[in-house]
């Protein structure tokens, strides 16, 4: 005789309880926000970089305090072209790894700083100063956006592979005539825009008026 007493009955097995599911649903999109995220950190950090001005050597094109927007695929894109205002790692310190530049991240164990200069000289060029005049293979350049003519001389040729940078602040700037050429594996990338404080904003030319003069 077969028992149907309750004891003996199979019971159901109950199902999930939503607020569970509803955790890890949770718990998933925030992975998923936070993944993509950094997705979008590394992409930003690797196409442009934000830097701010620091001194008075790019003066009266940059002030000090402004923020500026650079693009960091500007010269793996193109070519380096005379009148570029360039954000780079200084010759006097030590390189830098892959990680650090994408991240934008020092050495924790050195003054590293980024310098903002002019494109004035590219490679297998003769760049002259003589009474205040700037001559690329004895040509004289056209140089409006300067603060004051240059209270120096001296000539250089520039070696394939680096640059000549001047601040435009000329007798304030410790460039190229200070510490030599720059190599161009250090630049950083291209200054496109100051975007802050908005009242400055500023779309910064492309080497405008850096013309040789016939």
């Amino acid at each position: 005789m077969t028992d149907l007493s309750p004891e003996n009955e199979t019971l159901p097995v109950p199902e999930a309880a939503p607020a569970r599911q509803e955790w890890k649903q949770f718990l998933r999109e925030i992975l998923e926000t936070l993944g993509l995220a950094v997705v979008l950190f590394l992409v930003i950090n690797f196409v442009s970089a934000r830097v701010r001005v620091e001194g008075y050597s790019m003066l009266p094109t940059l002030n000090n305090g402004e923020y500026v927007l650079i693009n960091r695929l500007a010269y793996r894109l193109g070519d380096f072209q005379r009148g570029d205002i360039i954000v780079f790692r200084p010759p006097m310190y030590p390189d830098a790894s892959f990680w650090q530049r994408l991240f934008g991240l020092p050495d924790f164990d050195d003054n590293y700083e980024d310098y903002i200069k002019r494109v004035i000289g590219l490679p297998g060029e003769t760049v002259k100063i003589d009474d205040g005049i700037v001559y690329i293979n004895n040509v004289p350049l056209t140089e409006p956006y300067i603060a004051a003519p240059s209270d120096y001389s001296n000539e250089w040729t520039v070696p394939e592979g680096e640059l000549f940078v001047l601040g435009d602040n000329r007798n304030n700037s410790a460039d190229s005539h200070a510490w030599g050429f720059l190599p161009e594996r250090n630049v950083l990338g291209k200054a496109l825009v100051v975007y802050w404080p908005f009242s400055e904003f500023m779309v910064i030319p492309a080497h405008q008026f850096v013309l040789a003069a016939p």
